[in-house]
């Protein structure tokens, strides 16, 4: 492709807009004085030599690209509960500014590696000069738990190429159901939690949440190494 520049503008704007609209669901949650299911959302376009190296291993053609490479456009959306990521996935689907087109439950089942996660593929009507364009995202919902296994492994594999030692391999499927443990026990408890957490909520906002995230992956980045 020529024109990276122009190709990836479409995809920016979706992420931007997309950020904007998940991020107003937890500040409608929090002005009525409930529990938001969201906690924080982030979001990234994939860069051209990721793009160009996913082309190559799966074979996809430039002409495929955009129909057949659905997370060009990525957001990750963390919640506190498991049971919060399911009612995240049902207000996605309730509404009419995107259609999701695809489904995959990595909580219900996990992959072999241990991994975990929600993932919708949406379809997403960006507006420009040049009329609507659809375009696909997609978005993954996560506890924190499940984000900071995920964020250690992506940089693990990424040291290793995919093959792992077995002793490392073992670990992380290890640390990945004490994760999931962590999470059990924390819905367990989830009304205890709320309670604290609301009277220590002054001065506590999102910021101090997304610092959280921020730690871990410097922690991940450094075990990556």
């Amino acid at each position: 492709m020529e024109d990276w520049h122009t190709f990836f503008v479409p995809y920016e704007q979706a992420v931007s807009e997309l950020k904007i609209k998940l991020k107003g669901i937890r500040k409608q949650f929090r002005e009525k004085g409930e529990h938001s299911p969201i906690e924080f959302v982030t979001g990234r376009v994939k860069p051209e030599h990721s793009i160009k190296t996913k082309l190559k291993r799966r074979g996809i053609s430039r002409e495929r690209l955009e129909t057949e490479m659905t997370d060009i456009a990525g957001l990750r959306i963390m919640c506190q509960f498991v049971d919060d990521i399911y009612k995240v996935v049902e207000l996605i689907k309730k509404r009419n500014d995107m259609r999701v087109v695809n489904e995959l439950d990595y909580i219900a089942n996990k992959k072999e590696s241990g991994y975990r996660s929600y993932h919708l593929i949406i379809e997403y009507p960006v507006q420009s000069i040049d009329g609507e364009k659809k375009i696909y995202a997609e978005i993954q919902i996560r506890t924190l738990a499940m984000n900071f296994w995920a964020t250690i492994e992506h940089s693990l594999n990424y040291k290793y190429q995919g093959d792992f030692p077995v002793e490392i391999k073992q670990r992380l499927i290890n640390a990945a159901e004490a994760a999931y443990l962590l999470d059990e026990e924390m819905s367990e408890i989830r009304e205890e939690i709320q309670e604290a957490q609301h009277m220590f909520s002054h001065g506590k906002g999102p910021d101090f949440e997304e610092n959280i995230v921020a730690l871990y992956d410097d922690i991940a980045k450094n075990i990556g190494g």
